[in-house]
């Protein structure tokens, strides 16, 4: 007889030890397959909303490392603005799908009328009523509109030429059109509006601040009514008009969608002109809303700031690119990604899969030493079974080939339907603790701006995406670490029958 049919009859023979083996594997199994059915969710969840989140980069100063450091040396200046040559060295990276010099910058408004949402919320000051936001691009392609945050309902996007030259032409939401009465191809009237402020009180009044704050509160004020209030009349043409993608704000608790109908606002008060078009916009604002500006300042007053935005090829590649662009970028800046926000966002789920793997962990160590421990003194009461096949010529490596078919076997079913139940243990446990505090922290309520201020994240989105289900990737998985657990642990058992000796036995 074969150690294939004797391994079936020893199983069939020996049934209450085949109980009892199937038992533990099928529990401490039920122990791994839930941990690692969570495990696997989180990974999923993460791979997920980041994918969801797109592969978008912006570059910003290092706050943190730069107050840090100016914490040690006070004389730590300010470190310089990007050039448009590091900003293009950066988007020409192997990992770059494509990229835009964006210029930004405000204005407020009296008689062109922005968009006020139904709970208000919109506050302005400085002598204007209304504010607008101002986003540039050196490119054809506009990122917000590649990236489906805007559609484009009528009109076109720029042209080389209106970038290139700077063309005083505008794109606006529908909600800013319909409130001033604009259309495709009408002229806008930018009625630029501001207090003039004087840099010369300014500074004065700062050196003062500086020289009683250890004995007053300076208080600012939104604005004087005696101050000075200056406007000038810039003329640009509707080229296009676009309206926002909203989010679906069903499942959102009242703060969030607060905060997204404030994110909606502020994307639809947002004019997009060819970079150009705005610097000269604010070459203009500076001239007649700043006077007595110091010689020194004179060419640091600028009201607008130009950020390079990056839409890589892949979620995947963002580690890869921020080392790459790292090395080219000098101290103090670095790369932010919209898929940042998953870590400041979901650091329970990250919390919940990191115990999900120490779980696996210890649970796979313990399956080891438990399973070696019950199979070794099932092999001691089976010693003269063992001895009679080695007195009677069969080799050691039939006798052990028996041993491990026959765990394998009990080891197999165990594993099979505790692939099944583990899956509903884990899923059972992971939604208890969804509710727990430790895990709905205060992020849960909070919602993050991604580097274009116009994708979000909430806790909300993360949960929503959480689901523990049977995959391929945790079938395989669990399987595979099932049955190593279960082979690892027949090492021990199997050294005791490679030390039997038969005549011992048999005597």
């Amino acid at each position: 007889m074969n150690f294939w049919r004797r391994a079936l009859k020893s199983i069939t023979r020996r049934k209450g030890k085949s109980v009892i083996l199937f038992l533990v594997i099928f529990i401490l199994g039920n122990v791994i397959a839930g941990a690692v059915a969570i495990q696997q969710s989180t990974v999923n969840v993460e791979k997920a909303t980041k994918a969801k989140m797109g592969a978008k980069v912006t570059l910003d100063v290092d706050y943190e490392a730069f107050n840090k450091d100016q914490e040690k040396n006070e004389k730590l200046e300010w470190p310089d603005p990007l050039t448009e040559k590091q900003y293009t060295e950066i988007g020409n990276l192997s990992q770059v799908k494509y990229f835009d010099l964006s210029t930004a910058g405000y204005v407020g408004t009296n008689k062109l009328k922005s968009y006020t949402p139904e709970n208000g919320g919109v506050v302005v000051g400085l002598g204007a009523q209304y504010f607008f936001n101002l986003k540039g691009t050196n490119s054809e392609k506009i990122l917000d509109l590649e990236e489906g945050f805007i559609k484009l309902d009528q009109g076109e996007a720029f042209t080389a030429k209106e970038l290139t030259e700077g063309a005083n032409v505008v794109l606006i939401a529908k909600e800013v059109a319909d409130a001033n009465n604009l259309k495709v191809g009408d002229q806008m009237v930018i009625d630029a509006t501001s207090e003039v402020i004087d840099l010369a009180d300014e500074i004065e009044a700062r050196e003062d601040a500086d020289e009683t704050a250890d004995s007053a509160t300076v208080v600012t004020s939104d604005g004087d009514p005696e101050a000075k209030i200056a406007s000038f009349d810039f003329p640009v043409t509707v080229k296009g008009i676009y309206s926002v993608v909203r989010k679906d704000t069903s499942q959102m608790s009242r703060e969030e969608k607060d905060n997204a109908e404030w994110m909606a606002a502020e994307q639809i008060n947002t004019m997009y002109l060819p970079n150009k078009t705005i610097e000269g916009l604010m070459v203009q604002s500076a001239e007649k809303f700043y006077v007595n500006v110091p010689a020194d300042q004179q060419d640091e007053l600028q009201l607008s700031y130009t950020n390079g935005n990056y839409v890589l090829k892949s979620p995947d590649v963002v580690d890869d690119f921020r080392q790459d662009a790292q090395a080219l970028l000098p101290q103090y800046y670095m790369v932010v990604a919209d898929a940042d926000q998953y870590d400041q966002v979901a650091g329970g789920m990250k919390k919940l899969g990191d115990i999900s793997k120490y779980v696996v962990i210890i649970a796979t160590v313990a399956t080891m030493l438990i399973i070696s421990l019950v199979v070794l003194l099932f092999l001691r009461d089976r010693k003269h079974e063992l001895g009679i096949y080695l007195s009677l010529g069969e080799s050691r490596g039939k006798v052990i080939g028996q041993i491990v078919v026959e765990l394998l076997l009990v080891s197999f079913v165990a594993l099979g339907l505790s692939l099944i139940t583990g899956n509903l243990l884990g899923a059972a446990v992971s939604n208890s603790l969804m509710q727990m505090d430790w895990l709905n922290n205060a992020t849960d309520s909070m919602m993050y701006t991604s580097s274009y201020g116009n994708n979000t994240l909430t806790f909300e989105d993360v949960r929503a995406a959480y689901q523990v289900r049977f995959t391929p990737s945790y079938i395989i998985s669990y399987l595979i670490l099932g049955l190593g657990t279960v082979l690892l642990s027949a090492i021990l058992p199997l050294l005791y029958i490679l030390r039997l000796n038969p005549k011992k036995i048999m005597m």
